[in-house]
């Protein structure tokens, strides 16, 4: 069964740091582009990072640039989002998503193929 499971959500301080799962099951993800997106209570989803299958070369959106890093371990079939310096207008759920290709990793968006449950992250004081 092809399965995404996000981990590591909760609840921290503003300024504060959490490191965000992305394990697959049921496939492997060298072959695939994984992007982080985020959803906030009455808002779009919204692409945050991707990082492609080929190269390893990354992408953020300009909300979360300098302060999110995105990197995989192949070996352990896993994709990270280190989140830093977290905001109040961070809060979401973030779901994390595969694709076979480049330009939906680039855009941020378009068509992915698997996606996870999610994980909530609430930044508040």
């Amino acid at each position: 069964q092809v399965q995404l499971v996000e981990s590591g959500g909760g609840l921290v301080q503003p300024g504060g740091s959490l490191r965000l799962s992305c394990a697959a099951s049921g496939f492997t993800l060298d072959y695939y582009a994984i992007g982080w997106f985020r959803q906030a209570p009455g808002k779009a989803r919204e692409g945050v990072s991707c990082i492609r299958s080929n190269d390893g070369i990354r992408y953020y959106a300009d909300s979360v640039k300098g302060r999110f890093t995105i990197s995989r371990d192949n070996a352990k079939n896993t994709v990270y989002l280190q989140m830093n310096s977290l905001k109040p207008e961070d809060t979401a759920v973030y779901y994390c998503a595969a694709t076979a290709g480049n330009i939906p990793c680039r855009n941020l968006g378009g068509e992915y193929d698997y996606w996870g449950q999610g994980t909530q992250v609430t930044v508040s004081s």
